[in-house]
């Protein structure tokens, strides 16, 4: 086998030198700034669309031209075929001849004027040369007609193209005379000078308006180099080490103008960077220390998780809620720190969150010891440039009492229900009775059935009016106070159930000083207050126990210090105090913190006695639009004592209107 020798690399004489020059050129450009760069190609561009834009609207100008001429040629070849189609149909020649000849001479752009039959064979052409003596006018010549005037005979055709004589239009018009097809005109036209001397034109322009913006641009990026690369370099330098936290970065270029300027500008600012740097350092701890407290005092509980799902910050609720008081929590992981269950029932929110595939979510979860119910609102914190995650925070609500709120409804609508169905049972029973069986039923039976129907038409009235009491004090309804005895209220209460306690073997009393000054309130809401509080105490009150109602002044006098040695004044409270005391089955403490929330019945554990549990709540609101609280104390088998105080007569209405709104928007927070 013969081996071939290898065939040299073929080298062309301008490789090195084409990239010789390429580096230098790349080098050149990488002198520039962004900024410069830009200009340089935001130039160009412009040059070049200028460019486009000049050629293309003189270019339109010189076709609007062309086109002119074209239909000119068009419109003359079509009027003469109008004229000739009869002679050449009539084989009148000499007439065609002449009126041929007239066309030719009448026209200064018409080159030429050919008939041809179908078949191409030119039998008649201007300008002509004389045969014969007769003048014999016909030339044995033969026309290459182009193959869209076969494809289309009907219409028209126009074209142009390049002579040695210089640019030709040349029009073909069909000779058509009743379908049929007797030939075929061809006349030649001058192109129009103007047409050429505007693509003339076109050209100089074109090229004069590139060479200038192209020249412009080299000059300008000349000047820029030479003038404003250096010091804008200089100037970059000093924004990147502004940038990278170094402020004590000066510029020092001897440029004037407008650069010299700016740069002196940039030393300034950054000596102010640098001050302010100072300055702010305090300021940003202390926004830090703001925000902490922020997140310390709220509410709520609060954690804050990295990226990587460890503890950030936990403010004190938190800490309370899952009893981390006085552990180290930061840098750990949250889950590892979670009760068990809870962690369970947040790793896969949590999970979705850190996946990106949800950006907040709401988990309710129970915790077993101490008892409650807690909502935790995940939300995903996100760098609002990139959209990376950097962290999550946690809000930990304790929805503890309003489970047991909504609880208690329920409790309420059932008893109530319960409560409804069945005095409505009882009357509608013994209506029915008396109805179908009025006339077998004795006088004493009719007597006694329309008693009970009554009663229970009186426990269905205190029933609703109840619930209406409450709907009303929760209203916000407010009412005028004014000065009252409290004494005749307390009386007219006793008298109302002495019956009903004589009944019981209950005694009733009123302990209160003949000389207690009036107070300031409603004489319908108080009565109210007494009623519910004394029939709560007979009905919880065995036989043979004793119900006492009592006012006095609380405190009896209050010491008030005095300038020099003159010792201590006292000076009387603008309060009375009311005190409702029975000797009952009393209360343990569970069901004394919440005896006057609404819808609590404490009969259902101590005791089998009806009733809503709406009544002490309608006291609570009551006292409180006093300006007061209800308070108690209470034993189980002893007995229980309410108390509250009101003010006095001469006390700030304004005032007291405050302080009855300040507990009741207290008492709806809780």
């Amino acid at each position: 086998m013969v081996r071939l020798p290898a065939r040299p690399a073929v080298s062309t004489p301008w490789g090195p030198p084409l990239r010789l020059l390429l580096e230098a050129f790349r080098r050149w450009w990488a002198e520039f700034t962004l900024q410069t760069k830009l200009l340089a190609l935001s130039t160009l561009a412009v040059s070049l669309i200028m460019t486009g834009l000049t050629f293309f609207a003189l270019n339109g100008i010189q076709m609007d031209a062309r086109m002119g001429d074209t239909r000119y040629a068009r419109d003359v070849g079509l009027l003469l075929a109008a004229n000739v189609t009869p002679l050449v149909a009539n084989g009148n020649d000499r007439q065609l001849a002449r009126v041929a000849e007239r066309f030719w001479r009448k026209s200064s752009s018409l080159r030429y004027i050919l008939f041809a039959d179908p078949e191409g064979v030119i039998y008649l052409g201007l300008p002509y040369s004389k045969a014969d003596g007769d003048s014999e006018l016909l030339l044995i010549r033969r026309i290459s007609l182009p193959q869209e005037l076969y494809r289309h005979p009907q219409d028209p055709l126009v074209r142009q193209h390049l002579s040695p004589d210089g640019q030709v239009t040349d029009v073909f018009v069909p000779l058509m005379a009743n379908g049929k097809s007797l030939g075929f005109v061809a006349l030649g036209f001058d192109p129009n000078e103007v047409v050429l001397a505007s693509a003339a034109l076109t050209r100089e322009v074109t090229v004069a308006v590139f060479i200038a913006i192209w020249a412009l641009v080299i000059l300008g990026a000349v000047f820029n180099a030479l003038t404003i690369t250096r010091p804008v370099k200089e100037l970059l330098r000093g924004v990147r080490r502004i940038g990278s936290g170094a402020f004590d970065a000066r510029i020092s270029v001897p440029v004037g103008g407008e650069l010299g300027e700016l740069l002196q500008g940039f030393n300034a600012m950054a000596s102010q960077l640098q001050d302010y740097d100072a300055a702010n350092i305090e300021e940003l701890r202390a926004a830090q220390v703001k925000q902490q407290s922020l997140i310390a005092t709220m509410a709520d509980g609060a954690i804050l998780l990295d990226s990587e799902g460890q503890v950030v910050l936990v403010n004190p609720t938190a800490r309370r809620l899952f009893r981390w008081e006085a552990r180290r929590l930061e840098g750990e992981p949250l889950v590892s720190l979670l009760p068990e269950d809870i962690a369970m029932e947040l790793a896969s929110p949590l999970r979705q969150l850190f996946e990106g595939k949800e950006n907040d979510l709401d988990v309710r979860s129970t915790l077993s010891s101490p008892s409650r119910t807690l909502r935790f609102v995940l939300v995903a914190v996100k760098d609002q440039s990139s959209g990376n995650l950097k962290g999550i925070t946690i809000t930990i609500q304790d929805l503890t009492r309003e489970v047991e709120l909504n609880a208690a409804k329920s409790r309420f609508i059932s008893n109530v229900s319960h409560e409804l169905r069945t005095p409505l049972f009882n009357i509608k029973s013994y209506v029915e009775t008396l109805f179908d069986m009025g006339d077998q039923l004795s006088a004493e039976q009719q007597k006694e059935f329309l008693g009970i129907a009554n009663n229970e038409t009186d426990r269905l009235t205190r029933l609703v009016n109840d619930v209406l009491d409450l709907s009303r004090l929760e209203s916000n309804h407010t009412f005028a106070p004014e000065p009252l005895e409290l004494r005749p209220a307390m009386e007219q209460t006793l008298r109302s159930y002495r019956l009903n306690a004589h009944d019981k073997g209950v005694s009733l009393h009123c302990e209160m000083d003949p000389d207690l000054p009036r107070v300031q309130g409603n004489w319908d809401l108080l009565l109210q207050v007494f009623d519910n509080l004394v029939g709560n105490g007979l009905k919880f009150t065995a036989p043979g126990g004793a119900i006492v109602l009592r006012a006095y002044l609380w405190p009896d006098s209050c010491p008030m210090p005095q300038m020099g040695d003159e010792g201590n004044s006292t000076s009387p409270l603008p309060k009375l105090r009311v005190e409702i005391s029975d000797t009952g089955v009393g209360m343990n403490v569970n069901d004394q913190s919440k005896i006057f929330e609404r819808f609590f019945r404490c009969e259902n554990t101590v005791h089998t006695e009806v009733g809503t549990g709406l009544g002490l709540s309608i006291v609570r609101n009551i006292i409180e639009k006093h300006g007061s609280e209800p308070r108690l104390v209470s034993e189980p088998g002893v007995g229980t004592t309410f108390w509250f105080d009101l003010p006095i007569e001469g006390a700030d209405a304004d005032e007291l209107w405050m302080v009855a709104e300040r507990r009741e928007r207290e008492t709806l927070s809780i």
